[in-house]
């Protein structure tokens, strides 16, 4: 293949634009050492290299995070649109300097190592790791092992992805952007980096076209816009404040598809804009999806800022080489808060699951203040589940919110039966014509025939007028047949509307809801769908002699689902919610940690969607699409987050996390306790209360976590003294960070974490927590509940705590009974002055005496 062609737009003072020429040679055309990458042995895959030497942040990340990222809020809202963004000097010349030196001693380190030999260097990162990601065979990656400048060699992994109303059901406009002085500021100055499937920057949710108030320049941000033929010069704005994107380990696998991919920023898939919209879209879009209004959209931030660093796909996913050097130019760039919505097909292997490139790239963001957000998975409700690990990563579950639309078929028998569809209804009862029943006479047996995928197949005078009754098969599921394709066939059939049969060979899945221009319904259910072919059949009249279907006597009316209600008791975890216990390694040992963090709303969510997006068929060439899953939940954090960090620009990135967890909501809107679904098949019917495994603190609680009181602090060197502890650890810290683990040591237990989780409880042990008000003065009441299995201790049970003082409480637990099963507690501290911290306590194992001695 030819050399793909890439401007890069670099934004600099004054509005002018450089634009850097780049080829990008898609495959093999551009190789170290003076060969081709179709020459390279067949045996040849990616590996990720860690050399010891401290990458850039290590050396002097603190200063520049202090001089150039906390000066937000900046009172200069700019005359007029741009553009172009200004491009900060205090950044360039440092930074670019160490990454081309840095980049020269990768090259140097390769060429000295691999003499002759071939290989290909996909990217050198310098920022938050010093390395580089190559293609070379194993025999070579050993010998980079065996060089003293390297510290670990990783092989490449691969990499997947895991609104409307949810800003009033987490009480936004009246709670948390109130505080902000409205929705016309909240988040204002803060960028939220996205590592993700790009975006479609013309979608009116990242315009900065806002005449009663202008975006500012985010001074802290230096990133650049690359620019493309599917990515214009322009793109690019206050608003959208850099795109990039990365797939070398992609194209050097051969997997890259240049027509469906896009080898640019643009978001060929639509979970990118999707996300991106759920955290800082713009408020008061309106969502029109099949020629119906749905109402205004907006992000919980709608006045930050966005980065965007593709690194997934539509065709393949990602991979970790291509995703940690997004991370690392996110963080050199300038962002405040990084959201992942995406996690690895596996388990990391090795002593612990923090030890993988991705975890310890975000390990040194941490370190350089960024607030890392990520999804927890969507392989839930099973335990272990959870695909985030690390306890400087906040890790966000997925639950319903109160919105549902309902839709319904009444039968001329005057049974109603349930279903779904963003569909109008019919303004009476219609006849029901079965596909099957409404076949061409030429048209040959075709077992598939009653998906209603081809008109040709169906003789229009039957289905004109009528109710087309079409099977919703497995194909529906693998997508080899759609409900968009039905839609169309019912068109040009001048069908009334469509109904869709469940077939019964299609268990526990569960049905997204689809837009319809017609009026339509799908029942997802295949004991309903019996119950509506039982009157459709009992209701024909056939020629005795020809078995012909003579009159179509079953008639109904669909109700229509285009119309929202709110009575739904929400918030509830999601059945594919990915769980706790974290997993500690590859044997599921679990960890001292507790996951998720969080939940946030992450089911039929409404957000923009990408003009090329192909992730899902039936909102293609729409503007909007209602989608589910852990990634929908995790940039509504990352979006309160920005609220947060606007509020308290100096706030450490687990004090953000700590506001966020001591407030969350345990109780529905019915003041009910939160129900965790817990089976893949019918999930409504098989409810019990949420655990920390389900839901870890609760149910984010956006206006509350603005004001937490008192908040938990935990830093790098605590982080650093957690994984020295991990039995066996001291060479991967050494490797992944070039520092070596003394004496200081702790278990995931002791960390300051607001929340304590303990895997084994050997007879009784005491926990420390310090907390540090960070309101008014305040007298604070201790209660508590104790895991079953054991019994608590709080000291002190009341104190009284300063503004800016801290507090230590000693909490002493010893086990009551030899027990394996997870328990659960809560730590409850009650201030004078209203703020309520909460707690949550688990234990698993837990062992009253030692059997041994007895």
């Amino acid at each position: 293949m030819g050399a793909y062609r890439m401007w890069v737009e670099l934004k600099m003072e004054k509005d002018f634009t450089f634009k850097l020429l780049f080829v990008v040679l898609l495959l093999g055309v551009f190789v170290a050492g003076g060969f081709c990458l179709d020459d390279a042995d067949s045996d040849a895959v990616v590996y990720i290299v860690t050399l010891k030497q401290a990458p850039v942040s290590h050396l002097y990340g603190e200063e520049f995070r202090v001089k150039g990222h906390h000066h937000h809020n900046s009172k200069n809202h700019g005359s007029g649109n741009v553009s172009r963004l200004d491009k900060p000097s205090h950044i360039s010349h440092k930074h670019a300097h160490n990454a081309s030196s840095t980049s020269r001693m990768h090259n140097s380190l390769l060429r000295k190592v691999l003499r002759g030999e071939k290989y290909l260097k996909l990217y050198s990162y310098h920022y938050l790791i010093n390395g580089f990601a190559v293609l070379v065979t194993p025999q070579q990656a050993f010998k980079l092992a065996n060089r003293r400048e390297v510290a670990n060699v990783a092989l490449d992994f691969s990499i997947r992805t895991a609104t409307t109303h949810t800003p009033q059901f987490l009480g936004l406009p009246l709670g948390a952007w109130a505080e902000e002085g409205g929705y016309e500021t909240a988040g204002e100055g803060i960028v939220i980096g996205f590592i993700d499937t790009g975006i479609d920057p013309t979608h009116p949710s990242f315009s900065d076209n806002t005449p009663e108030r202008h975006y500012p320049v985010p001074q802290h941000f230096s990133g650049i816009c690359e620019v493309t033929r599917d990515f214009p010069s322009g793109s690019c704005n206050r608003k959208l404040v850099g795109a990039r994107h990365f797939a070398a380990s992609a194209i050097t696998r051969g997997i890259f598809n240049t027509s469906q991919d896009y080898a640019s920023p643009f978001d060929g898939d639509g979970h990118g804009t999707h996300t991106a919209s759920v955290a800082a879209g713009n408020h008061g879009i309106s969502v029109v999806v099949a020629g119906h209004h749905f109402g205004d959209a907006s992000g919980m931030a709608p006045r930050a800022h966005v980065a965007v660093y593709k690194a997934l796909y539509k065709s393949f996913g990602g991979f970790a080489a291509d995703v940690v050097a997004a991370i690392d130019q996110a963080a050199q760039d300038g962002v405040d808060i990084i959201n992942l919505s995406i996690t690895p097909n596996r388990r990391p292997p090795g002593v612990a699951t923090f030890f993988n490139p991705i975890d310890m790239a975000l390990l040194s963001a941490v370190k350089a203040g960024i607030f890392v957000v990520q999804a927890a998975g969507n392989t839930g409700p099973s335990p272990k589940s959870v695909s985030s690990f690390s306890p400087w990563i906040f890790t966000v579950g997925a639950s319903t919110h109160d919105r549902v639309y309902s839709n319904s078929i009444v039968l001329g028998n005057n049974i109603t039966i349930p279903g779904v569809g963003l569909a109008p209804g019919t303004d009476s009862m219609y006849t029901l014509v079965m596909a099957s029943h409404a076949l061409n006479d030429t048209v040959a047996s075709d077992m598939y025939v009653g998906e209603c995928q081809d008109a040709s197949s169906f003789n229009q005078t039957l289905v004109q007028g009528n109710l087309l009754v079409c099977s919703y098969s497995v194909r529906f599921v693998l997508g080899l047949s759609t409900i968009k394709q039905a839609l169309e066939t019912a068109k040009n059939l001048s069908a009334a509307g469509v109904v869709f049969c469940m077939d019964p060979f299609v268990i526990g899945f569960q049905i997204n809801l689809t837009p319809m221009r017609l009026p339509g319904i799908i029942i997802p259910s295949a004991n309903d769908s019996k119950i509506l072919l039982q009157y459709y059949n009992s209701s024909l009249d056939q020629d005795e002699v020809t078995k012909k279907i003579t009159r179509f006597g079953a008639v109904a009316s669909i109700s229509g689902g285009l119309k929202a209600n709110f009575s739904l008791s929400a918030p509830n975890v999601m059945f594919y919610s990915a769980r706790g216990p974290d997993p500690e390694d590859s044997f599921l040992d679990d960890a001292d940690i507790l996951k998720p963090n969080l939940v946030a709303p992450g089911n039929l969510i409404w957000a923009a969607w990408s003009s090329g997006g192909m992730d899902s068929v039936e909102f293609e060439g729409e503007d909007f699409a209602m989608m589910s899953g852990t990634s929908m939940a995790a940039p509504h954090v990352a979006g309160l987050a920005a609220l947060i960090k606007q509020k308290f620009p100096n706030l450490s990135t687990a004090a953000i996390g700590s506001a966020l967890s001591t407030t969350a909501s345990l109780s529905d809107k019915y003041g009910g306790p939160i129900l965790a679904q817990r089976s893949y098949a019918n999930p409504d019917s098989n409810q019990s209360p949420a655990t920390p495994f389900d839901m870890g603190s609760g149910f984010v609680n956006a206006t509350a976590a603005l004001d937490p009181g008192l908040i938990f602090d935990t830093g790098y060197s605590d982080y650093m003294s957690f994984l020295c502890g991990i039995n066996g650890s001291a060479p991967m810290v050494r490797n992944y960070t070039g520092e070596s683990c003394g004496a200081s040591t702790m278990s995931g237990t002791d960390l300051n974490l607001p929340s304590i989780t303990i895997s084994k409880l050997n007879q009784s042990r005491t926990v420390q927590r310090t907390l540090i008000n960070i309101a008014a003065n305040e007298t604070y009441v201790v209660g508590w509940s104790a895991p079953y299995g054991a019994s608590i201790k709080v000291t002190p049970a009341r104190f009284f705590i300063a503004c800016g003082q801290q507090q230590v409480l000693n909490v002493d637990f010893n086990a009551t009974m030899n027990n394996s099963s997870p328990s659960f507690g809560r730590i409850g501290l009650f201030g004078n002055q209203g703020h309520v911290i909460n707690i949550p306590l688990s234990v698993i194992v837990k062992i009253s005496y030692n059997t041994t001695n007895s």
